[in-house]
C-alpha cells in the first residue's frame, strides 16, 4: 500500500528549524500503515529535511555552524548571475539534502528518544512551503 500526503509551512527563512515529527506521525496514524517506511521531501532548492535533537540550545548551534561553513554576505556565483542574494541558501540545503526516509514499525517511526524530523528553510525570506510525504508498506 502507498499513502501520499503534503504537509505545508510558513517559514520565517534564514535557517528557520521547524519540527515536523508530529505531523509526520499523524500521516502515518491517517494512513492506518503499520510496518514500511516514510519519506519526506522537502520541494524547493532552498530547503532540506533531518534529524535533530529539537531543543533550543542545539537549534541555534545548527544556525550557527551553517553561518561558518556556508557564510552569508560573501561573493557567490549564483548571486552574480540571479541577483537574488541567496546562493549561500542553495548551498545550505544541498548540504544537508532534500529529503529523509524512516523505517516504520507497529505504526511508530522508528526515531531516537531525542530524535525529531526538521524542516530546515534556508532561504532568505518568508516562504510557504511544502513537503511531500509517502508512507510505503502495509
Amino acid at each position: 500500500m502507498v499513502h501520499s500526503g503534503t504537509i505545508r509551512l510558513r517559514t520565517n527563512g534564514h535557517c528557520d528549524v521547524i519540527d515536523i515529527t508530529g505531523r509526520l506521525s499523524e500521516q502515518i496514524r491517517a494512513s492506518g500503515i503499520r510496518n514500511g517506511t516514510v519519506t519526506i521531501f522537502a520541494v524547493g532548492s532552498t530547503a532540506a529535511i533531518g534529524t535533530i535533537e529539537f531543543e533550543s540550545g542545539l537549534t541555534a548551534d545548527f544556525k550557527t555552524v551553517w553561518d561558518r561553513l556556508i557564510p552569508k554576505g560573501i561573493v557567490y556565483q549564483h548571486d552574480q548571475a540571479w541577483g537574488d542574494g541567496n546562493g549561500h541558501s542553495h548551498l545550505r540545503a544541498s548540504m544537508l539534502g532534500p529529503s529523509l526516509t524512516i523505517p516504520i514499525i507497529d505504526g511508530r517511526m522508528t526515531l531516537g528518544t531525542w530524535q525529531q524530523v526538521m524542516y530546515v528553510d534556508f532561504d532568505n525570506r518568508p516562504r510557504s512551503r511544502e513537503a511531500v510525504v509517502q508512507i510505503l508498506g502495509e
